[in-house]
């Protein structure tokens, strides 16, 4: 079967691509099926934001779709930056600036709990919706480290080391998207 993934960002269309093509799907980004979509998020939770995304590509194509929204919530911040995560440090999304800004939010505060969300808004193409949450709990380092990710993965660990230290397998074994997609994975299995 085919999905459209409703995504400019590339580490996301990489990352799901690669846990979910070994079950048998063949995933596009939406730039390799011509879609010059730009979707406004302006939903307030991850839910919303996903599905406005991946109803627009539905819309579109009358196909398969998939979003996914993510971010960092940090329990010191009352949950910030959330749904907020790519735009931290403003526009253009910076990801540097982004793990500066939180640290900086996070300077002095003993309390580094956070937990990485994602959530997949599939719609088959019959329209039908269906959400997968993934989360993961970690904290905030004190400084960027490591080089194998992006985002907010140099300042995220998990235990003693960060997203960014981590092998792919490592990091889809336990991380937020992974989760999610693993259910979203077991319900196509069961229906597909």
């Amino acid at each position: 079967m085919e999905i459209i993934l409703a995504t400019n960002n590339a580490n996301k269309v990489k990352e799901l691509k690669r846990m979910l093509e070994p079950l048998g799907y063949t995933l596009f980004a939406q730039k390799e099926k011509g879609i010059r979509l730009e979707v406004e998020e302006n939903g307030t939770t991850f839910e919303e934001n996903a599905a406005l995304k991946a109803r627009a590509i539905h819309e579109l194509t009358g196909g398969a779709a998939l979003a996914d929204d993510s971010g960092l919530c940090v329990d010191a911040l009352s949950g910030a930056p959330g749904v907020y995560s790519a735009r931290y440090a403003g526009e253009p999304c910076d990801d540097h600036k982004n793990n500066e800004k939180l640290l900086s939010a996070l300077k002095g505060i003993s309390d580094r709990t956070a937990r990485f969300v994602s959530v997949i808004c599939y719609i088959a193409p019959d329209g039908s919706e269906h959400f997968f949450r993934g989360e993961c709990e970690g904290t905030i380092g004190f400084t960027e480290v490591g080089d194998l990710s992006f985002g907010y993965d140099p300042v995220f660990m998990v235990g003693d080391k960060a997203y960014s230290e981590m092998t792919a397998e490592e990091k889809d074994a336990i991380s937020h998207r992974g989760n999610a997609i693993r259910k979203l994975a077991d319900y196509l299995k069961d229906t597909h």
